[in-house]
């Protein structure tokens, strides 16, 4: 099952949904960088191609972090 989180990018408001396995790995690895889970998904956002979604990213990012 999907968990949908809300969070504001650029100034406009979106929602992600990712498997809590994947927002799990997300939170740790905010929290062992010291940043709000939002700071790290803004991080991840500024970071990405315009070709790839933000929940792809997100999963990319947690699954290289590992």
């Amino acid at each position: 099952m999907l968990e949908k989180r809300s969070f504001s990018l650029s100034g406009h408001r979106t929602s992600v949904a990712l498997e809590p396995e994947f927002w799990a790995v997300l939170e740790r690895i905010a929290q062992a960088d010291g940043f709000a889970l939002s700071a790290l998904v803004t991080r991840i956002d500024a970071g990405r191609g315009p070709d790839r979604p933000l929940a792809s990213a997100l999963r990319v990012f947690a699954l290289l972090s590992r």
